[in-house]
């Protein structure tokens, strides 16, 4: 798969700390309740660490309560990129950034919440950058 951002693995390497790059490049997962966004309340929009494209709102961040930040919905579908995810003997559906590729997380859809989507994209804080508002 080609996107409109390609690096080499030793820019990425280069360019993100330990922690990113497993989670961004080699689709890791940071720990439960230890992410920066994960009870964040900031109005903005966060961005993908590895490359800037923005992704989600924080108009669409919910409290699921699960360990990482939530959201109901992309900004545009287009910004994000769904793969099949069977790695733990399930299937799951791995999100990446569109732009470049780097691991978000996953989403699930269908497990109750009040949300318009009745989806939950479970996002790594390591994977983002939030941009507050204006004023924020």
């Amino acid at each position: 798969m080609s996107y409109e951002i390609e690096k080499s693995d030793a820019e990425w390497r280069a360019q993100l700390t330990p922690e990113e790059y497993h989670v961004l490049r080699e689709a890791g997962t940071e720990r439960p309740f230890a992410g920066e966004y994960t009870d964040t309340k900031t109005v903005g929009v966060y961005g993908c660490r590895a490359c800037g494209a923005e992704l989600f709102s924080s108009e669409t961040k919910f409290d699921s309560h699960c360990g990482w930040p939530s959201y109901f919905a992309p900004l545009a579908e287009d910004r994000v990129q769904y793969i099949e995810d069977t790695s733990l003997g399930m299937r799951r559906v791995e999100v990446r950034c569109a732009r470049c590729g780097g691991h978000l997380g996953h989403v699930f859809e269908g497990e109750g919440y009040g949300t318009p989507t009745d989806q939950r994209y479970c996002i790594n804080s390591i994977s983002l950058t939030l941009k507050p508002a204006d004023g924020a």
